[in-house]
């Protein structure tokens, strides 16, 4: 059964015998720009060409790059158009001819755009507050409708006036705000061909820096080695970096600067004046930048840069000082001399003084100069960051001056010194006259001459009345000269003191007096008090005179009893007169036996009365000799003092003292330098305590060097004084030895003599005592042993030589104290500073206590 397609083109094939036919697959086309697609020209009957001709009618040539033209055999031909564009649209026709005969077919292409994004990037920067276009270029054929979506959801321009779609389809967004950052939907629909596309577009708001100075304004120190810190804070989005700047020159971490590692920070280094001014910190970002200015203020510690040295002579009409001082702030400046501050203006009444001070410099004017302006002169330079002192000697020269005393007072056959104190500069020359010949000389030979560096000394020993009188002392520089005469005066005995009250007390007696009116011309340095019962011989006692003087106890007296008492003062002349007379009488005191009556309540026996103190500081000056005065016994013997002190900071006692009831001084060691402390002493008597005397004293400072006159004091080495102990300790042994040898025949000579010299050791010469040890001998009999044996004799302070009290060791003496001497020894054997004991111990008993059988 024949196909109808088989039908159709033998039928075509009949027809076309006599002509030409041509038909286009497919009729029509449509193609997407971008795309290839092929048309087929297929002809029925005998063609010689085929041809394909473009919308504007032109031939296609077959070397077109994007239509393509080939004939694959006599009756087909193939259009291929690559990569389509709009341009490439319309209508195409198909040619065919043979001979005279011709036939064509023509096809409609047409070309669409699909959707395309040309340009929708992401993401898409603006700046805050900026109008924002976020870009969607899309393109299509027909034209895209366009919708933007925020959040999932359709944007609605109506509802927002900040949002605008724009004719290219752009989302434009009013100040964008930070709140508006997020993912954006740029949708395209074709609705003709139910097209639909999308691009999601991330939109970043960058926040422009926000920057804050930690301080507006640093202060900083020059030329101390001090770095000054800047600092600002930065904030904003993307994170600004931040960046110094100084005279418009960008700042780097090198030997001068430093930044850490956001920037944020900037150390300068050793700070230097130059480094004054303004510093700029910059915050930048895509956003932009911002900047802030911070101020360094950079001072300068005052510094002294002139100051020189002077010399003037006594009585110029002026001599002015100069002190500079550099510094920021400017500096003021002062000056001191001694004790005294001069500033600006007239410092004296007499207006010889005055300072003046202009910007950096200072002057101080000395008018009518004065010898006494010579000396060091400290100018200061201050202000609020620090200040510097320097010192500056003004040298002044003058003529001699002499100084001290006129009058000297001495005796005969007492040396005496006159002392010429001078003061000069340049140094003088002193020379002594007497009676206008210049001393010592050949007339004169009981004087002398001792000179130091600013005192001479004129050492006379009268030797009658003459050598009294004036001496002439003469100084001589070249300044000039000066004289003076001096007086050396017989000294006398001194007057007598002036007895103002007695005190009396049961058993002692506190006299107050006046010093003498006349000294007598040289210091008093004793006094003698004398005591009696009226019509009975005096008793003394000298008292050593210490400055102030004026009241002396006695002591021992007997109670209700009537005394008479006088004083005499006594100086390196002699003893002065007695003072009259003054009677007193001690207080009453009664019998511990009898109860006293109700009136004599108040004299029967009490406590005695508190002591009174004296401090004296010894040569440590943390050491101190507590010295007190007995005053009222109360009646009773003084039994002892109790002593304690502590430190006035602190209230904890030291540990109390004891000392006996003749005590009158404690010395109180190892204190705490300089401290004050609290000393108490009470006197106990059967009765009770007296209430404490009270004194308060304050230590030395410490010492933190040794003078140096200390170390002249001994030239010795600690080694040479070990030394030299050593060999006197070995003589002393020497010594000992020797004795022992001719007193006591024994000692290392002794033995020495008997082991290599034969000399008879003393066992020979007291045989019979050594026999003597074993005068009994033990036997079977129950008769006791009688043992004789030597004791050396320990005699305390042999130094003294006084006798001591008898005991059990102390040898018998006769009336007239000599030691009895036994007369059995015949004087062969004398046993020194021993004694003979006899011991009885019975036989095979226990031995008894030999003080119960000494013989």
């Amino acid at each position: 059964m024949l196909q109808i397609r088989d039908i159709i083109w033998g039928l075509l094939f009949i027809g076309c015998a006599a002509t030409i036919q041509v038909q286009i697959t497919p009729t029509q086309g449509e193609i997407s720009v971008g795309e290839s697609k092929f048309f087929l020209c297929e002809v029925v009957g005998d063609a010689k060409d085929i041809d394909w001709y473009d919308p504007s009618g032109e031939r296609i040539l077959p070397n077109r790059p994007d239509i393509f033209v080939s004939r694959s055999d006599e009756a087909t031909s193939t259009l291929t158009i690559y990569h389509a564009n709009v341009d490439n649209a319309g209508i195409y026709k198909c040619v065919a001819k043979n001979g005279d005969k011709e036939a064509q077919a023509t096809v409609q292409v047409k070309i669409f755009q699909k959707i395309t994004f040309q340009s929708a990037p992401s993401p898409q920067e603006f700046s805050e507050g900026d109008d924002a276009d976020i870009i969607c270029d899309v393109v299509s054929s027909p034209p895209p409708a366009i919708i933007w979506k925020h959040k999932g959801s359709k944007i609605q321009v109506a509802k927002d006036v900040r949002f605008r779609i724009m004719g290219n389809g752009h989302l434009q967004i009013r100040g964008i705000k930070k709140t508006d950052e997020g993912m954006y939907n740029c949708e395209a629909r074709v609705m003709a061909r139910g097209e639909i596309d999308f691009r999601m577009i991330k939109v970043v708001v960058n926040v422009l820096p926000t920057i804050r100075a930690r301080q507006s304004e640093v202060n900083a120190t020059a030329d101390v080695g001090n770095s000054a810190l800047l600092a600002c804070d930065a904030d904003g989005f993307p994170e600004p970096t931040v960046t110094w700047a100084h005279n418009n020159i960008v700042l780097e971490t090198g030997d001068k600067y430093s930044l850490n590692e956001d920037g944020s920070e900037l150390v300068i280094k050793d700070v230097k004046k130059v480094d004054e001014g303004d510093y700029t910190c910059i915050a930048k970002n895509k956003a932009g930048e911002k900047a802030e200015e911070v101020s360094l203020n950079v001072f300068v510690q005052p510094k002294i840069t002139y100051l020189n040295n002077q010399t003037a002579s006594e009585f110029d009409e002026k001599v002015i000082l100069t002190c500079e001082a550099s510094g920021d702030p400017t500096p003021d400046i002062s000056w001191s001399f001694e004790n005294r501050v001069f500033t600006e203006g007239q410092q004296s009444l007499d207006r010889n003084i005055v300072v003046r001070s202009h910007a950096r410099v200072s002057s101080l004017t000395l008018k009518n100069v004065q010898f006494t302006y010579a000396g060091q002169y400290l100018c200061t330079a201050n202000n609020s960051i620090g200040q510097d002192n320097q010192q500056m000697y003004l040298e002044v020269r003058y003529a001699p001056k002499i100084l001290g005393p006129v009058t000297a007072y001495t005796w005969e056959g007492n040396p005496a010194n006159i002392s010429c104190e001078v003061e000069a500069h340049p140094g003088a020359s002193v020379v002594w006259f007497r009676d206008g010949l210049q001393l010592p000389s050949a007339n004169v030979t009981n004087t002398k001459i001792y000179n130091t560096p600013t005192i001479s000394y004129l050492e006379i020993t009268p030797e009658s009345q003459n050598d009294f009188g004036s001496y002439n002392c003469t100084a001589t520089n070249v300044m000039g000269t000066e004289s003076k005469e001096f007086l050396l005066i017989q000294a006398e005995v001194p007057s007598s003191p002036e007895i103002q009250q007695v005190e009396p007390f049961s058993s002692t007696a506190v006299v107050e007096f006046e010093e003498p009116d006349s000294m007598g011309g040289v210091p008093i340095i004793k006094y003698r008090v004398e005591w009696r019962l009226p019509g009975q011989a005096w008793n003394g006692r000298v008292y050593d005179a210490e400055e102030d003087t004026t009241r002396i106890t006695i002591v021992d007296l007997k109670p209700e009893t009537t005394y008479e008492v006088r004083m005499s003062a006594i100086n390196g002349k002699g003893e002065g007169e007695r003072s009259p007379a003054s009677t007193f009488k001690t207080e009453p005191v009664l019998s511990s036996e009898t109860p006293p009556p109700i009136a004599a309540t108040s004299m029967a026996r009490r406590e005695p009365s508190a002591p009174k103190l004296e401090v004296k500081v010894q040569n440590r000056g943390n050491s101190l000799k507590v010295n007190w005065i007995k005053q009222d016994d109360g009646g009773s013997p003084i039994k002892h003092y109790l002593v304690r002190y502590k430190a006035k900071h602190t209230s904890h006692w030291k540990p109390e003292i004891r000392l006996p009831n003749g005590s009158e001084y404690v010395v109180l060691s190892g204190l705490d330098w300089n401290t004050e402390y609290e000393i108490h002493v009470v006197a106990e008597n059967q009765q009770g305590k007296s209430e404490p005397g009270i004194l308060s004293f304050r230590t030395a400072i410490e010492p933190t060097t040794i003078p140096d006159a200390m170390d002249g004091v001994s030239g010795l080495g600690t080694g040479a004084i070990v030394g030299i102990l050593i060999v006197v300790f070995f003589l002393l042994l020497v010594g000992v030895d020797v004795t022992c040898y001719f007193l006591n025949k024994c000692g290392l000579l002794m033995c020495i003599a008997v082991n290599f010299c034969g000399k008879a050791g003393p066992g020979a010469k007291s045989k019979d005592i050594e026999e003597g040890k074993a005068a009994f001998t033990k036997d079977e009999s129950k008769e006791p042993i009688v043992e004789v044996r030597t004791e050396e004799e320990h005699i305390p302070n042999q130094e003294g030589g006084g006798p001591t009290e008898p005991n059990e060791t102390t040898p018998l003496t006769e009336p007239d104290g000599k030691a009895v001497k036994d007369d059995n020894t015949k004087g062969e054997t004398e046993v020194k500073n021993a004694t003979t004991e006899v011991k009885t111990v019975p036989n095979e008993a226990p031995q008894t206590n030999g003080n119960e059988s000494k013989a």
